[in-house]
């Protein structure tokens, strides 16, 4: 396990070196046709900074983002694609080749399982879920891909239609990112204005009290890690805390990518010792300007919703025993429900006034924007769930598969996934898994398949919001003491059941897609 433990440590460093090392200049300002403004501005600081003329673009989630979604230079496209999807393997620098670490890394998983008594580390992984063995997992997956597939292929068929050409992997977002402004008149960009990260945190906070009851007030006097972080305590509605957070939402120079909940304390009362629970709420947002705030697409207003829920899920426990309190003990496959189920929220009517006001009028989202942003929902719902679906069956079979005899098979499984089902057929130098950080670096080795597990949960626990109000004082109650209070101290099936009366369904989940026909 320590050995394990340094090679997932050093498959992280990897990717984060291959993706810090890289930058790509721009010296044509024809070349940045389509950006947010934003972007451009921050890599034209980034440029000055390092004694460059022109634009200086370095390879975080921010940019990448927007260059994949916004420019209308297709070499710019395909330059950031091949960078982010070639990372940390034999085709860039040797130092930061993580191609012999995947082995090392599914060698010593599945030793360790074999030592424990299990035949894989698939196996060894659902000891501690709510999915009871492998073969549950894979009807499961395949059983939505099966649902899924044929409106992912109806949906890139009408891409590539409306493109009017064949489109490669470096050119899905940009012409999908236009044919949903074509037909829903609503830009993720457009709506940046609407969404300024004060408002959308003050909403945030508002609708937290209003389901529980708590209060969420900053304390200016923790010492914090780095200036962009902030302390927030959560008050119980009768004024004794429950826990607290950092808060650290903004890209920065070798910060690593992405998004997500860790814990910094957990709650304890136990031998005379005491603690409330404290987590760390990490995001890569782009950073404000000298002259206004940070301006959040919805897509990652979402992102800010569903890394609350993991926070909540943390904070709000009641169980007093560490291994068992907040998220601790929780199986893999039942963490994402808090997460996945505040997203929801974010798209409601009830909601938007509350998260969104104009950074130049303080006017909320329109009626008629909201209901086009809520169309947006379903758009490409088939596409993006069977990427999804791609990732999750890739991640389980490698486990569950794993021969010494054999090695990984490691791009032989992945095609043979994507055969299976995927409608985007990435190009043969795509070396996606070598940055697959939630599989050998994080903790979802032979659990990535728990984010659509979890949706199954999240859409049907949101259901019953849905039939009795999103801000109903008793379904609000009910939720709270099956589910975010209780941690691991319960079978998360029967929790789930105590709450929702009845085991999950996937129906509410296809229908909230806009699959369900």
């Amino acid at each position: 396990m320590e050995r394990l433990s340094t090679a997932q440590a050093k498959f992280d460093e990897n990717v984060l070196d291959a993706t810090n090392a890289w930058t790509r200049e721009v010296e044509d300002a024809t070349e940045l046709a389509g950006l947010p403004v934003a972007v451009i501005a921050r890599a034209r600081a980034a440029a000055e900074k390092n004694g460059h003329s022109g634009w200086l673009f370095t390879l975080d989630a921010p940019n990448y983002q927007a260059v994949l979604t916004h420019a209308e230079n297709r070499q710019l496209r395909r330059d950031f694609y091949t960078a982010w999807l070639t990372r940390a393997s034999e085709q860039g620098p040797a130092q930061w080749d993580n191609t012999a670490l995947i082995e090392d890394i599914l060698a010593l998983r599945h030793e360790a399982a074999q030592l424990a008594g299990f035949a894989s580390f698939a196996e060894y992984s659902l000891a501690t879920k709510m999915a009871r063995d492998p073969a549950e997992v894979l009807e499961f997956l395949r059983r939505l891909a099966r649902l899924c597939r044929p409106a992912a292929q109806r949906e890139f068929a009408e891409l590539e239609a409306f493109a009017g050409t064949r489109l490669e992997a470096w050119d899905v977002a940009f012409h999908s990112e236009r044919l949903k402004l074509e037909r829903l008149a609503v830009s993720e960009e457009e709506l940046r204005p609407y969404f300024p990260l004060p408002r959308v945190l003050q909403g945030l906070f508002a609708v937290a009290q209003r389901l529980y009851g708590v209060r969420i007030e900053e304390r200016k006097d923790v010492e914090v890690y780095h200036p962009d972080v902030h302390f927030y305590d959560i008050v119980g509605g009768d004024g004794k805390p429950r826990g607290g957070f950092f808060l650290d939402l903004y890209a920065r120079p070798k910060k690593r990518g992405g998004a997500w909940m860790d814990e910094c304390l957990g709650r304890i009362e136990l031998a005379g010792a005491q603690a409330l629970p404290i987590a760390y709420l990490v995001c890569n947002f782009t950073p404000p300007g000298a002259d206004r705030p940070s301006l959040l697409t919805h897509y990652e207003v979402l992102t800010m919703f569903h890394e609350f829920g993991h926070g909540l899920h943390h904070m709000l426990t009641r169980v007093n025993f560490p291994s068992v309190a907040g998220i601790n003990g929780v199986p893999w496959d039942a963490v994402e429900l808090p997460s996945q189920f505040m997203e929801n929220f974010a798209w409601r009517e009830e909601v938007l006034p509350l998260i969104s006001g104009h950074v130049e009028t303080g006017a909320s989202l329109p009626l008629e924007a909201l209901r086009k942003l809520q169309a947006t929902r379903s758009f490409q719902a088939g596409m993006q769930s069977v990427r999804q679906l791609e990732f999750a069956l890739f991640d389980f079979r490698l486990h569950a598969e794993f021969s010494p005899a054999h090695g990984s098979r490691l791009m032989q499984t992945l095609a043979q996934v994507r055969d299976e089902v995927a409608v985007v057929r990435p190009p043969a130098f795509n070396r996606f898994p070598h940055s697959f950080q939630h599989i050998f670096s994080g903790g979802y080795a032979a659990g990535y398949y728990s984010y659509k597990w979890a949706e199954v949960l999240s859409a049907d626990a949101f259901g019953a919001f849905e039939e009795s109000g999103i801000f109903d004082a008793a379904t609000a109650r009910r939720f709270l003491g099956s589910i975010l209070e209780r941690g691991g101290s319960r079978d998360a099936m029967e929790a789930f059941v105590e709450f929702r009366g009845r085991r999950p369904e996937l129906e509410p989940l296809l229908r909230q897609l806009g699959l369900a026909a």
